[in-house]
């Protein structure tokens, strides 16, 4: 067995954990079998008109104009948690806040959002979470770790995930087959690339 270089064996760790560990990603994500790749993601988008979104872009620059945003769960209330219930709205799909998440000691928590959708009887989940701190860098980590948990309890083959600070959304990718996560290059903001957000969201769930 390899070494580990960050967790201890006998020590039971949530994903919460991972997030508050001063140890580097890549060192954090080997010691559970993958590595990490930032690169340019080629992200599925869909196609499709969105009449919603512009009033949508329109309510979320007045609650940025208005709304003091000052603690993580305002962000979320206000920038992330509108932009999944009206994909989840438009688009029959459901949205799970604070679902809670067991495959084993190195694998548990509660994953901020789950986006699903049932796609021509096969189920598409997507892992979405709030980085604490305004601090994408860990907050990725914690993605990461909770994107090869809901894959390993899936049986996935792989598996989109994003991580956000409410103004600012960064995307990923497990593949399961190459151990690897791939961190986007790209960071988009809100509200100038909602409907980049948008699309990719509803692209993930159509893919």
């Amino acid at each position: 067995m390899t070494k580990l270089k960050v967790l201890e064996a006998d020590k039971s760790y949530t994903f919460r954990s991972y997030f508050e560990m001063n140890a580097e990603p890549e060192d954090i994500l080997a010691d559970l079998g993958y590595q990490l790749s930032t690169t340019r993601l080629d992200l599925p988008r869909a196609n499709i008109e969105l009449p919603w979104e512009e009033p949508l872009r329109l309510r979320l620059e007045k609650s940025l104009q208005v709304a003091s945003l000052t603690s993580e769960t305002a962000r979320r209330e206000v920038l992330v948690a509108p932009i999944l219930l009206e994909i989840a709205t438009h688009y029959q799909a459901q949205l799970r806040i604070e679902y809670s998440l067991n495959v084993n000691d190195w694998l548990k928590g509660t994953l901020d959002y789950l986006l699903r959708l049932n796609h021509n009887m096969v189920i598409i989940e997507m892992v979405i979470i709030e980085a604490k701190k305004d601090d994408l860098t860990r907050g990725f980590t914690q993605l990461s770790v909770e994107m090869i948990a809901l894959a390993q309890d899936r049986e996935l083959d792989s598996l989109y995930g994003a991580v956000t600070i409410g103004d600012a959304w960064r995307f990923g990718f497990l593949d399961v087959q190459q151990k690897c996560i791939y961190q986007d290059l790209k960071l988009f903001t809100v509200p100038d690339n909602l409907k980049d957000i948008i699309q990719i969201l509803i692209g993930v769930l159509d893919s």
